[in-house]
């Protein structure tokens, strides 16, 4: 077990304890067993103490892995990516799957927010699991379901997340949010048929 993985381990035992915890000695015991392991990974990523509490704050509930939904949508042999309004890298569409929506209607909510395109969603074409990349670290374990999708109809509109959308071929990709789409992860989704799971 590499060290991010007994860190983010030790937060989600804090965590657990705080949720569970009745005892206010135990929770106090727990919310520094979670300061702690805020502190150790703050040194293996890129976030300070403060953003990744901040991170963890807006939790509730029992720890478990997040989903995380993107739209792999290609025209030709070209893939559409949007730009981050605050980073300027780009990503397939998506983003964390909400509460009393279907995959689907996640896909659909997301991509139309991002874009101003509305979809068809075709299929699920992978499911990635960041827990085994070891490149990036980050604070959660993330299930990625990336659905092929295709257009309906619309063009971009300005909104608050992203600034622009455009398609790329593989070999000409912008600077990616690697967090949120890799080269790798197009690559194998370019020629994707079957769903894939990792």
């Amino acid at each position: 077990m590499s060290d991010l993985e007994m860190y983010r381990r030790l937060l989600a035992i804090a965590e657990a304890g705080l949720y569970y915890g009745k005892d206010e000695f135990d929770k106090e015991r727990y919310q520094e067993l979670k300061k702690l392991s805020l502190e150790l990974l703050s040194r293996v990523g890129r976030e300070s103490v403060a953003e990744l509490f901040q991170l963890t704050e807006q939790n509730e509930g029992y720890p478990t892995p997040k989903v995380d939904v993107r739209a792999y949508i290609k025209q030709e042999d070209k893939v559409l990516l949007v730009e981050d309004k605050k980073t300027k890298e780009w990503a397939l569409p998506g983003g964390y799957a909400e509460v009393g929506l279907s995959p689907k209607e996640n896909i659909q909510k997301e991509v139309l927010e991002e874009t101003g395109l509305i979809v068809q969603v075709d299929e699920l074409l992978g499911i990635f699991d960041t827990n085994l990349r070891k490149d990036i670290p980050q604070v959660y374990q993330y299930y990625k379901l990336i659905f092929s999708c295709s257009i309906i109809e619309g063009s971009f509109v300005e909104n608050n997340e992203t600034s622009n959308m455009d398609f790329f071929a593989l070999d000409n990709l912008p600077k990616l949010s690697v967090k949120r789409t890799t080269r790798e992860q197009l690559e194998y989704l370019h020629k994707q048929k079957n769903t894939y799971f990792e």
